[in-house]
C-alpha cells in the first residue's frame, strides 16, 4: 500500500502538459490560437484561412460534434482523422495539426486556389476534384462565401495591426536620434 502511495506521489509531480489541461475558459481560446499559428506555419497554410474555418466550423468549441460526426475545433471526421495520423480528435493540438495538414495537402491537390480548398474542406475532396468551380451545391457555395469573408477580414486585419506596429516604430525612432 506504501508503493501505491509513492507512485501517485510521483505520477502527480511529473508534469503535465498544460497545453491540454486548460484551467480556464480564455485558456482554451489563447492555446488553441497557439496551436493554429503553430501549425500553420510548420504546414505553410494562410493562418488567416486556419481562423476562417476554425471560426465557421465550430466556432472555436473544441469539443463540438457535428451532427455527421465531425470533431472538434476544426471538425475533423473520423476518416480524415485516420488520414492524418489524428488519435485524438478531440486534444487541441493533434484536431488543429490534423486539420491544418488536411488543409495543406488539399492546397497542393488545388494549386492553391483557396476557393476550392475551402469547398474540399467543407464538401471533400473527390466531388470539388470532378467538378472544380463548377459545383453547384448552394451549402458549400454558401459555406465558401462564409469562409472568404472571414479570411478577408482577418487579413485587412492583420494587415493593420502590421502598420500600426510600422508607425509606432517610426515614432520612437524619431524621438531617439
Amino acid at each position: 500500500m506504501r508503493w501505491i502511495g509513492w507512485a501517485c506521489g510521483v505520477l502527480l509531480s511529473i508534469p503535465v502538459a498544460t497545453a491540454q489541461v486548460p484551467r480556464l475558459t480564455g485558456d482554451v481560446r489563447v492555446l488553441s490560437v497557439r496551436w493554429a499559428v503553430y501549425y500553420a506555419t510548420v504546414y505553410q497554410v494562410p493562418i488567416e484561412l486556419v481562423e476562417a474555418i476554425i471560426d465557421e466550423e465550430s466556432a472555436w468549441h473544441p469539443y463540438a460534434v457535428s451532427k455527421k460526426g465531425a470533431v472538434g475545433l476544426m471538425q475533423l471526421m473520423p476518416e480524415t482523422a485516420a488520414r492524418f495520423g489524428v488519435r485524438n480528435r478531440y486534444r487541441l493540438d493533434e484536431n488543429i495539426r490534423g486539420g491544418v495538414a488536411y488543409l495543406a495537402w488539399l492546397n497542393r491537390v488545388f494549386g492553391g486556389d483557396l476557393r476550392l480548398v475551402t469547398a474540399a474542406y467543407y464538401a471533400g475532396e473527390t466531388p470539388i476534384y470532378r467538378r472544380q468551380l463548377d459545383y453547384s451545391s448552394p451549402d458549400v457555395h454558401a459555406y465558401v462565401s462564409r469562409v472568404a469573408k472571414r479570411y478577408r477580414a482577418r487579413c485587412r486585419h492583420n494587415v493593420d495591426v502590421v502598420l500600426m506596429a510600422e508607425a509606432d516604430q517610426r515614432e520612437v525612432g524619431d524621438e531617439h536620434p
